[in-house]
């Protein structure tokens, strides 16, 4: 169990749930089983049929194979068995028997298809079975192929007496306001559920044990934050700032407007700021973290910029520094009086340029620096670092925003920026530490991007079409994006290991961005300038690259998603995004971004082969409806569960959400945020609530304490 689902002590098992319910009669429906995942069913065999057949193994015809169906009136699921395993069940799985079988999904001559299912025999009557799955309701467990379902459950009937030993972390008085159940109560119900009311009553208070269990640790940080001093930044009247708001050739949108005053006020007080700036794609956040880096400049600090990449590092500094203008001058002929210097710090840099980057930050010449990782070595010093500003948080490690901060004498104030927009909810939970703005107005002469869905396989001449409209577009003198999920150079060996089970069905690896744009440059689009950009280039080629698309002399640009974030070229205005169903929604979401930052309308033709029912193209249909991120990030989130959201991704440890669904329980999230920080602030060390700081301790072992320590 420590092994395959990461569960080392009784609590653990006791908080493995059950992930649905199989009632006695009514079976799952096999009509709706999901790909490539361990499933558990229980359904009876209509018939099995046994093969022989020749292979290299048993050249002779000697070969077996066990077909058997299954089917629970929704459906039906063909189970196969291979050479010496057939006997066992050829003996057992007589037409008309009941079991619960478990098993990975896969296809099979575009069937699907467990083979060598584990399975349990439902007899019925034989005491032991009908005693481990409780009555009428049988629990089925996230498994996997070497841990079924079952096994989980009779582990589970001999450790079920000790949840009556469990400490109980909500505050009495607030479990009996809200009418909740007890936890070892709960953890009985969920386990063992005598009807839908029980697992109904355990759900509901095992989902407020996580959600307060989570804010009261973010509370916990709020409050310790919020002890932390730093130094407070104002603007000067007369200074860097001001000079540039008179320069602006643009008035700031109200959306602008009203984040930059919350932002100056954090950037005034004595504790350090942590903030949260969600923004649309293109709706100016670059803008306002640039305001905010000028008026920490302005009282005497330094401002870095964080980028993911290296090409996002090189064009956010060759964005501000256009913005600024001669204010980017610091100490050059020509800089405004008021100027400073602002630099860029990549790990590809020369020598020189770089020692003489590291020379202006130990002495404050530079006001503000931008860059990659590279920003955090050791070797980099600031003269005095006020501000942090993280671009494009999901892609950018706990530790690295951690020892960036180190960096200031005291803790500089922290803003950070994220184009993916993040629903209320998981705002509260994943972020819930920060203090959150959102942009959603978007700038003025910003063009609407029309979205569509090109079924290449069931009407190829959509694709022809969709080449043809490129070609319109670049002869109206406008450009071209195609995104494509691979490089196309990789070794066959990373080829063979990685399959989904879209190729094992489709048995075709995703597009490549160099086989696709040698393709295109010879057939659809022959006679236009075709470029191609990846991430194995070398930074200087990448940059030339993007300098050419930039200045138009590049038509057409084929590239995987190193242009996902940030690449501003307003004349692109068509994007093509091949195999689109490879891709996360946000993620379209964010590519689909890139066009339209012009005056012209922008196109976005999202190209896949998924047959029309699958829940790949119902995502694609939902990216092209709508273009607002908030509503396409609930739909993300609701594809992808919580998990991913919030646990795996920052910290590798496996979620702590098993019961909550962040967009589900919106209310329960909110409320137990209001609860903790009323505890919090009454009682920071949780004395008054031993069994609180207990599961504290739990959620933030080691490893998640560091975590959130870290920011």
């Amino acid at each position: 169990m420590a092994e395959h689902l990461g569960l080392h002590t009784v609590g653990d098992l006791l908080h493995h749930y059950p992930r649905r319910y199989e009632e006695r009669g009514q079976l799952t429906h096999l009509a709706d089983l999901p790909m490539d995942e361990h499933v558990t069913v229980v359904a009876q065999v209509a018939d099995a049929r046994l093969h022989t057949f020749a292979s290299s193994r048993a050249p002779r015809g000697k070969g077996q194979r066990l077909e058997v169906t299954i089917t629970d009136g929704s459906g039906r699921l063909q189970l196969v068995f291979f050479g010496a395993g057939v006997h066992k069940p050829h003996k057992e799985l007589l037409p008309g028997t009941r079991a619960m079988f478990a098993g990975k999904v896969s296809v099979f001559n575009r069937r699907l298809q467990l083979a060598h299912p584990a399975y349990e025999l439902l007899r019925g009557d034989a005491e032991e079975t009908v005693e481990t799955w409780a009555g009428a309701l049988i629990p089925i467990y996230p498994a996997t192929a070497k841990l079924e379902s079952w096994k989980i459950g009779k582990a589970l009937q001999t450790v079920l007496p000790s949840a009556q030993e469990a400490a109980d972390p909500l505050p009495e008085s607030l479990r009996e306001g809200r009418g909740l159940v007890t936890l070892s109560e709960a953890l009985l119900k969920i386990h063992r559920p005598h009807t839908k009311a029980d697992i109904e009553e355990a759900r509901a208070r095992l989902k407020w044990d996580e959600a307060f269990v989570l804010q009261a640790a973010l509370a916990r940080r709020r409050h310790a934050d919020a002890q932390l001093p730093a130094v407070p930044r104002r603007p000067r009247p007369d200074g860097i700032l001001a000079g540039f708001d008179d320069r602006l050739p643009f008035t700031l949108t109200e959306g602008q407007r009203k984040v930059s005053e919350e932002i100056f006020a954090d950037l005034a007080t004595d504790h350090p700021m942590h903030r949260l700036l969600q923004g649309e794609v293109g709706s100016g956040k670059t803008m306002v973290a640039l305001r905010a880096m000028l008026a920490v400049v302005d009282a005497g600090g330094q401002a870095a910029m964080l980028a993911p990449t290296e090409v996002l590092a090189q064009q956010h500094h060759r964005s501000v520094t256009e913005m600024m203008g001669e204010l980017s001058q610091g100490g050059m002929l020509g800089g405004a009086e008021n100027a400073t210097k602002v630099v860029l710090l990549t790990g590809s840099m020369g020598a020189a340029a770089r020692r003489q980057a590291l020379l202006d930050l130990a002495t404050g010449e530079a006001g503000i620096v931008i860059g990659t990782h590279a920003l955090i070595e050791d070797k980099v010093q600031f003269h005095d670092l006020g501000l942090v500003v993280v671009d494009e948080q999901h892609r950018f490690g706990v530790e690295q925003r951690d020892a960036l901060r180190g960096k200031g004498k005291q803790p500089p104030h922290l803003l950070v920026m994220t184009a993916t927009p993040i629903p209320r909810t998981v705002a509260m939970t994943v972020f819930g530490d920060l203090e959150t703005s959102v942009l959603d107005q978007l700038p003025a002469g910003r063009s609407p991007i029309a979205s569509h869905v090109v079924p290449a396989a069931d009407k190829p001449h959509f694709l022809a079409r969709a080449w043809e409209r490129v070609r319109e577009e670049v002869e109206k003198g406008h450009q071209a994006y195609v995104v494509c999920p691979r490089i196309g150079d990789e070794e066959d060996g990373a080829k063979a290991k990685r399959k989904s089970p879209e190729d094992e069905a489709e048995k075709r690896p995703p597009l490549a961005v160099l086989d696709t744009a040698e393709q295109l440059a010879r057939g659809p689009l022959a006679g236009l300038r075709v470029e191609v950009l990846h991430g194995r280039m070398q930074p200087d080629d990448k940059d030339a690259v993007m300098r050419r698309f930039a200045a138009g002399e590049v038509d057409v640009l084929v590239a995987t998603t190193v242009i996902e974030v940030g690449v501003n070229v307003p004349n692109a205005t068509v994007m093509v995004i091949m195999d689109a169903d490879r891709f996360g929604v946000s993620q379209l979401h964010q590519l689909r971004g890139r066009v339209g930052r012009g005056s012209a309308p922008g196109l976005c033709l999202l190209v896949t082969e998924m047959p029309e029912a699958s829940p790949a193209r119902q995502r694609l249909n939902a990216v092209a409806s709508t273009l607002d991120g908030f509503e396409l990030s609930r739909i993300d989130l609701e594809q992808r569960r919580e998990g991913d959201v919030l646990g795996q991704a920052q910290s590798g440890t496996r979620s702590s959400l098993r019961m909550l669904a962040v967009i589900d329980d919106e209310e329960v999230i909110a409320e137990a945020r209001e609860e903790a920080t009323r505890i919090v602030a009454a009682d920071p060390d949780l004395e008054r609530l031993p069994a609180l700081r207990t599961a504290l301790d739990a959620l933030l072992d080691e490893e998640r304490e560091q975590y959130l320590e870290k920011g």
